[in-house]
């Protein structure tokens, strides 16, 4: 029976605007397990990135536990040329976080960047190359090298395609599957594109107004939904096919 690596509690979380302290989460609650793609869904403002951001330890103002069973996530996200920095080779982006650790030869760690970049489909060619020689979907490749580099079981994906054209996504979205069989990674991915979640997850959260108003299987969700958000998101999705 596959564990737990992710367990949130009654999660409140705040932002501070001025004198106000504003509640954003509201007593999110769910488990991710081992090796399991959870899917998160809700429009823009709905609560998304705030929770990944207090799983990441990046929002200090919150009530509720959030206990990892792995070491602590690492994030993939929407937009790669925002994310990586412009003056920064391939070979260093994704070296970046084993020199932070420390612990790795120089030798070792161009060995480590070598076998990272061909399981996310770039060769040598690309090391020495900037953001700027890149196409979004390399990009995008050289952000997911560099946050598998040391190996994490866990990984936040934040609307990781919804800056590609289509057929780019679907080339990352076959990658983040394939690195999930390869590794037995366990993904938090977050989007508003239903179509990916149906896709790629198994289980979906539905968040609307900083709670998860409806959650269960994808089957469960999307062929009978019970909440009037959920019902709402889906005509719009559906619509637009």
């Amino acid at each position: 029976m596959s564990r737990a690596i992710l367990e949130v509690e009654n999660l409140n979380a705040f932002y501070r605007d001025g004198r106000t302290r504003r509640q954003v989460l509201h007593g999110v609650r769910f488990e991710l397990m081992e090796g399991e793609i959870l899917g998160l869904v809700g429009e823009s403002g709905s609560g998304k990135s705030t929770l990944a951001r207090v799983i990441l330890g990046l929002e200090p103002d919150y009530t509720g536990t959030v206990v990892h069973h792995t070491e602590r996530p690492q994030m993939v996200f929407q937009d790669p040329g925002g994310s990586l920095n412009p003056r920064m080779t391939v070979r260093r982006t994704v070296e970046e976080p084993l020199i932070i650790a420390g612990g790795y030869s120089r030798a070792e760690r161009a060995e480590m960047v070598r076998e990272m970049l061909g399981l996310v489909g770039l060769d040598e060619r690309y090391l020495e190359r900037l953001p700027a020689a890149l196409s979004g979907g390399q990009r995008q490749r050289v952000s997911i090298a560099a946050a598998l580099i040391r190996r994490p079981q866990f990984v936040i994906a934040d609307e990781p395609v919804s800056a590609l054209d289509a057929t780019v996504q679907a080339q990352v979205l076959d990658l983040l599957w394939d690195l999930h069989r390869q590794l037995g990674l366990s993904y938090l991915l977050i989007s508003h594109d239903l179509a990916v979640v149906e896709e790629m997850c198994g289980r979906v959260m539905i968040m609307q107004g900083g709670r998860i108003v409806e959650a269960g299987t994808v089957e469960e969700v999307f062929d009978a939904p019970e909440h009037a958000y959920t019902k709402q998101l889906l005509r719009a999705s559906r619509g637009s096919c």
